[in-house]
């Protein structure tokens, strides 16, 4: 059975807080908070959202499903039975209003996009700056790779390119928006895009998510970093570097491949890949499946290239993506 989205007892890790900064750790803040402090409306996104509150969703809080340099993403079941994800972030980059404008922003965008993780609600406060998401029971890509690589029944060619066209698609219309800055923000970049930001649905397609947060909030040290493979996503806001973290996504779709420095061996290889000489994919493929895994392999390495000017832009690469796809459909 597929791997699906886990969660683990809640870590302490410190958090900042600007000018009234103080170490801490979650669950510390939330049994002050829940038990003592007024309640807190949070803002919906959503057209005619349901109300929700800081108490209700710190308490209906079941385990964290990941954690990150930029915080903390638990789940919560609400009062209801809706099921959604907790984003709070360690150290916000902005101030309240400008916090409340920008993610307002990144909802509108979201929620238009169907290939984009909606924005449900957020809340800015002295203690807890968090968005609320839509809940992907199947978890990330990444819990989902990792899951095959430990024995776990593996993606297939079919669902491997279905998540890859997808996150495409959902590149192709945030690099679409227009304008494309809005008050000191970029509106056309994603910031962020690896395994462990995109969201499998039940019917293994896939949702981008965390776009723009990299303008809300700080990135610090990973704590879980000593445990995983070393990587070097470009963290530059351009949509060139959203193109080759885009690049380094697929590497590792198809071989595992994490570390940019493998790069450089896998296109020296890639005539012996081609020929079957040398084993890159990590599922079983073959025949036209095969070629298609290899093109797809092709557009992984433009998408790498060490000089941003000659990695394609999206729209190119989806082209040539939604080609593949066809091809599989025609006999």
């Amino acid at each position: 059975m597929l791997t699906r989205a886990f969660t683990k007892p809640k870590k302490s890790f410190k958090l900042e807080y600007g000018e009234q900064s103080r170490s801490g750790s979650f669950s510390d803040y939330d049994d002050c908070i829940v038990g003592f402090m007024d309640d807190l409306p949070l803002v919906s996104c959503e057209n005619n959202g349901p109300p929700l509150s800081l108490k209700e969703v710190l308490r209906t809080s079941v385990g964290v499903m990941a954690e990150s340099g930029r915080g903390l993403t638990e789940k919560v079941v609400l009062s209801k039975g809706k099921v959604c994800a907790l984003k709070r972030f360690r150290k916000v980059i902005v101030r309240r209003n400008e916090f409340g404008r920008r993610v307002g922003r990144l909802a509108q965008v979201c929620n238009k996009c169907e290939y984009l993780v909606p924005i449900t609600a957020y809340l800015y406060s002295r203690r807890i700056k968090l968005v609320l998401l839509d809940y992907y029971p199947m978890g990330s890509l990444a819990d989902l790779l990792e899951g095959g690589r430990s024995g776990q029944t593996a993606l297939n060619w079919n669902e491997r390119l279905t998540i890859t066209v997808n996150i495409a698609r959902a590149i192709a219309f945030i690099h679409s928006q227009s304008p494309t800055t809005v008050k000191n923000m970029k509106m056309n970049v994603h910031g962020t895009i690896k395994p462990t930001n995109v969201m499998i649905n039940i019917d293994m397609t896939a949702r981008l998510s965390d776009y723009g947060f990299v303008q809300l909030a700080e990135c610090g040290d990973d704590p879980d970093n000593k445990e995983r493979p070393i990587t070097s996503y470009c963290d530059s806001l351009t949509q060139k570097c959203d193109i080759y973290n885009f690049g380094l996504l697929i590497l590792d779709i198809l071989g595992g491949v994490k570390d940019p420095g493998f790069i450089k061996c896998v296109l020296e290889s890639k005539e012996s890949i081609k020929q079957g000489k040398i084993s890159f994919f990590e599922f079983d493929v073959e025949g036209k499946e095969r070629k298609q895994a290899l093109k797809v392999l092709e557009i992984a390495l433009y998408c790498t290239n060490r000089l941003p000017e000659a990695r394609p832009s999206i729209d190119q690469i989806l082209l040539n993506l939604n080609d593949i796809l066809n091809s599989g459909t025609t006999k």
